[in-house]
């Protein structure tokens, strides 16, 4: 009985071990999710403004033809 409980004690200071040496790891990947997240935030403020001033053109177009 001895050995069985020192085994699971064993097992359970590997496992407590363990999960303490990923808290860096986990941390500097949330740190790349937020700076990837921040650039397509950046790309997608770029594109709108690209697709307005596009609608824009479309749309000064339009009322050229319409008046003719």
């Amino acid at each position: 009985m001895k050995k069985l409980f020192f085994v699971l004690v064993a097992v359970a200071a590997f496992s407590f071990a363990s999960c303490d040496g990923n808290k860096t790891a986990a941390t500097e990947a949330v740190d790349s999710v937020e700076a990837v997240v921040d650039s397509a935030a950046e790309v997608v403020d770029s594109a709108a403004a690209v697709v307005d001033s596009a609608a824009a053109a479309v749309e000064e177009v339009a009322e050229e033809v319409v008046a003719e």
